[in-house]
């Protein structure tokens, strides 16, 4: 029997793909009523023994916090105490302290801009705490004008900004594994988030250090202990590379950056030096660690694939994923997030049958380059196991490839630059986790999961 729903059309009620997904014009409706998705924290019978409970009466009298004065003014806003769980996740301590990421969590957000605090995190050796005024950046090697810039220098300088990704080169590697994940969407595909960064073009103070003919390759090195440094094309890093000072608005914190980073959108996030302190440039690159022992994948050709730079369109569904419970059938936003270093998101794909049938998503506004994209599409559960999968495709035609196709390609040596499409299975309590299409299922051992990437 048709669900109705009051001033909708009939034809949109019906499924456009199998499994019950409707259409994305929906959400232009109103008078719709969706059902709840709850993230897990009770067991099964007691999140139902609720559902089963009568609806409470109205109660019209003023709760606690209407009869007395609030809380006063406060010089840095903080996080309301009811959303302590909204938090990054770090990975465990390791031999080597301050070495290590955070994840962000990614399920618990909603739009296409990361806050601050919850960005994701790599560190190789802690993170310093530098004071701006005795902090410069150095532009030698091949350039006539060797040069020393200030910060106080540099936030003279006219200022750009752009909202773009930064995703780690390891984002994702457990899908690598021949085990699906337990965790929480964030909490292994997390190791991105998207911002607005203000600062100096790189272009300008390149031009102004005067680029010699010969200058091929910057090598980027930051001022934390571990003295990251990565070999960046000059071709790539003039197009669109920022030396960030500002955040969403405010300085770069110290996690991220502070007091100055180094910003390439669209490629990976190991040459997004942090703590940036010198760019020299030279005719090859210097082959650091973090671009041959790291970054460099063996091939089932034998060949190794190195300087994967571009980060490839990718998306994942965050609502609902891993560890959430559908309450009872009913209609359902499913909703996502999407990005490509190569361009702007021109669709996403959404299936509900494992990859039998798809509907394309509705796309949020704005969708911008080298940006997340938020996807949304309504689903329709009747209550029987569901498999839910999301394909990206980006303006330059790419297709975000199912995991088969990824390990066919790459062979079971992966560990970074993992954007297959992701699997969450719904089964009939409406229990949500992350599965591998069975019938294709490959026979590669786990991969011991390191967190030694950036």
């Amino acid at each position: 029997m048709k669900r109705k729903i009051t001033g909708t059309h009939s034809d949109e009620l019906q499924p456009v793909a199998g499994n019950g997904l409707l259409d994305r014009r929906l959400f232009l409706k109103s008078g719709l009523t969706f059902s709840a998705v709850s993230i897990a924290a009770a067991a099964l019978p007691q999140v139902f023994a609720a559902e089963n409970r009568a609806e409470e009466k109205i109660n019209l009298a003023r709760p606690p916090w209407m009869l007395k004065p609030g809380e006063s003014f406060s010089t840095y806003g903080v996080p309301s105490k009811f959303e302590s769980d909204v938090v990054r996740f770090p990975s465990p301590n390791r031999a080597v302290a301050g070495n290590g990421v955070s994840w962000t969590p990614l399920h618990r957000l909603e739009g296409i801009i990361t806050p601050n605090g919850l960005h994701f995190e790599r560190h190789h050796n802690g993170v310093p705490q530098i004071d701006p005024e005795h902090h410069r950046l150095l532009i030698h090697g091949l350039v006539k004008n060797p040069s020393f810039f200030t910060i106080d220098n540099l936030l003279r300088y006219p200022m750009h900004s752009c909202i773009c990704f930064v995703e780690c080169g390891g984002n994702s590697n457990s899908g690598w594994n021949k085990s699906p994940s337990r965790a929480e969407a964030g909490y292994f595909h997390g190791l991105v988030s998207c911002s607005e960064w203000t600062g100096v073009p790189l272009s300008t103070v390149l031009d102004e250090a005067g680029m010699n003919k010969k200058a091929k390759w910057l090598i980027a090195e930051g001022a934390d202990a571990f003295a990251m440094n990565v070999s960046i094309p000059v071709a790539e890093a003039r197009k669109e590379g920022l030396l960030a000072l500002y955040q969403n608005g405010e300085r770069i914190r110290p996690e991220n950056g502070y007091p100055l980073r180094l910003i390439l959108p669209g490629l990976e996030g190991v040459l997004n030096v942090k703590w940036l302190r010198r760019l020299k440039a030279t005719d090859k690159p210097i082959m650091a660690r973090n671009e041959t022992s790291k970054y460099t994948e063996l091939l089932p050709s034998g060949k190794a694939r190195m300087f994967t730079f571009v980060i490839e369109a990718k998306s994942l569904i965050t609502s609902p994923s891993a560890n959430m419970i559908l309450k009872k059938p009913g209609l359902y936003q499913i909703s996502g997030l999407a990005w490509s270093g190569r361009g702007r998101i021109r669709k996403v794909e959404v299936s509900a049958d494992g990859g039998k049938t798809w509907a394309e998503a509705q796309l949020q506004e704005p969708v911008l380059s080298q940006a997340f994209t938020r996807f949304r599409i309504p689903w329709r559960w009747d209550g029987s196991p569901a498999v839910l999968k999301s394909r990206a495709t980006d303006e330059t035609g790419y297709v975000q490839p199912e995991r088969n196709t990824l390990i066919a390609e790459r062979g079971h040596h992966g560990f970074f630059h993992y954007n297959a499409i992701v699997t969450w299975q719904v089964d009939e309590d409406g229990v949500v986790t992350h599965s591998y299409d069975k019938e294709k299922s490959d026979s590669n051992g786990d991969i011991s999961i390191d967190s030694g990437w950036e």
